[in-house]
C-alpha cells in the first residue's frame, strides 16, 4: 500500500488505545508501520533492477524481527537524549520499554499485512523463499480505506481533546469497518475469479491456468479480470455480484519462446523484471529499423502506468 495508508494504520492503532501504553507510542507505531519500505532506496540503482529488490528482504521474517528491535533502540535513545538535554516534553508519558517494543512489532507487522492485500505482490518469506504472494483484495491506493482511516483517527482525536471518555470508540469502529471492507473485497475477488474462469472456458474453449481479479481505483465492486493459459492471454471486466464481460481479443504472451527468454536472461533489467513479473507478456517491435523485445505485465496495462512497468531490450543481433 501507499505510505499514507501505512501511516494512518499506525495512527489508528494508537487512537484505539495503544498510545496510552507508553511514551513515544504514537511515533513508534507510525514509523514502524512504514519502516519496511526502507527498500525504496533500491530505486537509486536505476533501470528496472529495483523491481526485484522491492517488497522482499525488508518485508520478510528476519526483517520483522530485527527492524522493530532497531526502531525500539532508537526510540529509547531518543527519549534519554531529550531527558539529558532537558528537552523532554512534560506531557509525555513515561517510556515503558516492554510496551514500546511490543508496539514496534505491532506497527511493523501491519506493513506486510496491508501490502499483501493488493496485486503488486510481496515476498513474505524472503530470504528463505523468493515466492511472491498476492492478496488481490484492494487497490494499492484505496480512497475508501483512506476515508475510514482518516475518519477514525480524526474523530478519535477530537473526542480525546474534548475529554470524552469514549474517545477510543471511533478508532475501534473504523478498525471494525476496515476489517469488514477487506473481507467483503476478498469475497468479491473470489467470486470474480470463479465466474471469469467459467466464462473463458465457455466463450473460448480455454481452461485458464491463471485468473487474476485485479482491483481498480474507487470502484471496489469491480475488477479488471486477467487470464492466461500456457500460450494465450486475455482480459475482461467483472462487476459484483456476477457480471462478467470478456474482451473478445486474445493475445499470445510468448512465454514459451525459450530462445527469446534465453536471450532476455542475459539482460540484467529483463532478468529482474521476469523475477518480479506475475503475468509477463513478450512482444517484438520494429523501432528505427531495429527489432526490440518488449517485456510488460498484464496487471499494468493501463496507459497511465504501463511505461513504468515494461522493459525494452534489443535483440541479440542488434545489441552487437
Amino acid at each position: 500500500m501507499d505510505n499514507l495508508t501505512h501511516s494512518l494504520v499506525g495512527a489508528l492503532l494508537g487512537q484505539a488505545g495503544l498510545k496510552r501504553k507508553t511514551g513515544l507510542a504514537m511515533p513508534t507505531l507510525i514509523i514502524a508501520a512504514n519502516i519496511p519500505d526502507i527498500d525504496a532506496i533500491a530505486v537509486l540503482l536505476g533501470g528496472d533492477e529495483h523491481l526485484a529488490l522491492r517488497r522482499g528482504i525488508t518485508h520478510g521474517p528476519i526483517a520483522m524481527v530485527l527492524l522493530p528491535l532497531l526502531l525500539w533502540g532508537i526510540m529509547l535513545w531518543y527519549d534519554r537524549w531529550q531527558t539529558k538535554r532537558g528537552a523532554r516534553p512534560e506531557k509525555r508519558l513515561p517510556v515503558d520499554a516492554k510496551w514500546l517494543l511490543m508496539l514496534a512489532y505491532i506497527g511493523c507487522l501491519s506493513h506486510p499485512l496491508f501490502d499483501w492485500f493488493n496485486s503488486y505482490g510481496i515476498r513474505l518469506l524472503e530470504p528463505f523463499s523468493s515466492q511472491w504472494f498476492y492478496g488481490d483484495t484492494i487497490f494499492i491506493i484505496d480512497i475508501w480505506l483512506w476515508c475510514a482511516l482518516i475518519a477514525g483517527v480524526w474523530l478519535s482525536l477530537r473526542g480525546e481533546r474534548r475529554g470524552q471518555p469514549s474517545w477510543r470508540v471511533p478508532a475501534i469502529t473504523s478498525m471494525a469497518a476496515i476489517i469488514l471492507y477487506i473481507f467483503a473485497n476478498g469475497l468479491i475477488t473470489g467470486r470474480a475469479e470463479q465466474l471469469t474462469g467459467r466464462a473463458v472456458q465457455s466463450q473460448f474453449g480455454i481452461v485458464p491456468a491463471m485468473v487474476v481479479a485485479n482491483p481498480v481505483p474507487v470502484q471496489f465492486w469491480k475488477r479488471e479480470m486477467l487470464w492466461r493459459d500456457s500460450n494465450h492471454y486475455g482480459q475482461g471486466v467483472f462487476s459484483a455480484p456476477d457480471q462478467v464481460v470478456l474482451d473478445p481479443k486474445i493475445g499470445q504472451h510468448e512465454m514459451s519462446n525459450t530462445f527469446a527468454l534465453a536471450e532476455l536472461s542475459k539482460d540484467k533489467n529483463a532478468k529482474a523484471f521476469l523475477f518480479w513479473s506475475r503475468m509477463p507478456v513478450l512482444r517484438e517491435e520494429l523501432r528505427e529499423e531495429s527489432k526490440v523485445r518488449i517485456l510488460s505485465d498484464q496487471r499494468f496495462g493501463n496507459p497511465l502506468v504501463q511505461d513504468r512497468f515494461r522493459v525494452v531490450v534489443p535483440t541479440e543481433q542488434d545489441a552487437k
